[in-house]
């Protein structure tokens, strides 16, 4: 604190970020953390707290995963409990169906969520419906993950968004985190669920640090499936997402509060089951809602919010339609300019907000 009382003659501004950044180092709950390294604790708790837990995957085990997600489990754990597989998804995802059937708890890697197209039977008609078609008798305790969306310069068949894919599908529950608590906090929960999991991560948000909370810190720190999160408070529009765009929304927010536009933002964190009753709450409060999604248009998850919010009480709220922010119609171009343009971007978030009220 030496250099504060140095500072005091250099005026307010000077004292008060000195205090902040005092603060964050002595704060405990000021830990900075990647979204990878907070996938891998989450995964290092889970396998430590029940024997059940295991990984399998392509490149999981000896080379640390595609993505270093799982650096350092396979020579912590060995090789009952972090395997290897061939490439075949198909194969390697049934293997792990069957053993939750079995009364395991298998967390299952893709290495992109676009290959797991080749075990989708496995994900849809194995995973999702034997509890139901067992009469309960038989749960399958899995969770599917790997990055899901677009990337950066793989092209069409590298790029797409699973979360309208899979949140279709009744069985199954679909969660998308943004952030490092998100990661941390859902995997946990996702792995200690009874019913199968399709865990969205986003490859872009690995190596992105954010601040984890003191809370989140602990081995017992989940967070509940089905219940979305208002990242930032806001008066005049709702503003609702889910994984990476989440960023490009707060940071929209607060290029449009210095014009006097207050957003609320949320963070959906679960794409199935959907928190309806926290957007409509929102809703019910602003008037307004923009959803912004990367996925494509036609069938996705703000067509969904959309539709929800038109059947329940909020639409009587509404001074103004839904906007949807969405990916372009078109497979993912391989070029970089066309790949930005079909990619939602903040200037396309704040043209939303200012079209939906009408200050364009």
């Amino acid at each position: 604190m030496a250099a504060l009382r140095g500072l005091l003659c250099r005026g307010k501004s000077h004292v008060s970020v000195l205090l902040r950044r005092e603060f964050h180092k002595s704060s405990p709950a000021a830990l900075q953390i990647t979204v990878r390294d907070a996938l891998n604790q989450a995964l290092d708790e889970e396998l430590e707290r029940d024997e059940r837990v295991f990984m399998l995957g392509e490149e999981v085990a000896q080379y640390d995963g595609a993505y270093k997600i799982s650096r350092g489990l396979w020579k912590k754990y060995g090789d009952k409990r972090v395997m290897d597989t061939p490439i075949s998804e198909m194969g390697f995802a049934g293997i792990a169906v069957g053993a939750a059937m079995a009364g395991l708890r298998p967390v299952c890697e893709f290495m992109t969520f676009n290959f797991s197209m080749q075990a989708i039977d496995q994900v849809i008609n194995s995973a999702a419906k034997t509890y139901y078609m067992s009469a309960g008798r038989v749960p399958v305790p899995i969770v599917f993950r790997g990055p899901n969306g677009s990337s950066a310069g793989v092209a069409a068949q590298h790029s797409q968004c699973f979360a309208a894919w899979y949140g279709h599908c009744p069985g199954l529950k679909v969660l998308s985190p943004w952030n490092a608590e998100d990661a941390k906090g859902l995997l946990k929960a996702a792995i200690r669920d009874d019913n199968p999991v399709v865990f969205l991560e986003n490859e872009l948000m690995y190596g992105v640090p954010f601040e984890l909370s003191e809370e989140a810190q602990s081995k017992d720190f989940v967070v509940p499936i089905g219940k979305a999160k208002v990242e930032r408070q806001g008066s005049q529009i709702s503003v609702v997402s889910h994984s990476r765009s989440v960023g490009h929304c707060l940071e929209a927010a607060n290029i449009l509060s210095k014009e006097g536009i207050d957003c609320e933002v949320i963070n959906l964190r679960t794409i199935r089951p959907m928190d309806t009753e926290t957007i409509e709450a929102s809703v019910v409060k602003t008037n307004h809602l923009v959803t912004v999604e990367g996925g494509w248009p036609q069938f996705g998850v703000g067509a969904e919010i959309c539709a929800k919010i038109m059947e329940g009480p909020a639409f009587n709220y509404l001074d103004a339609p839904v906007y949807r922010v969405t990916g372009a119609d078109v497979p993912m171009p391989y070029a970089k300019i066309l790949e930005e343009n079909c990619i939602p971007q903040v200037k396309d978030i704040i043209f939303a907000v200012k079209k939906t009220l009408n200050v364009i």
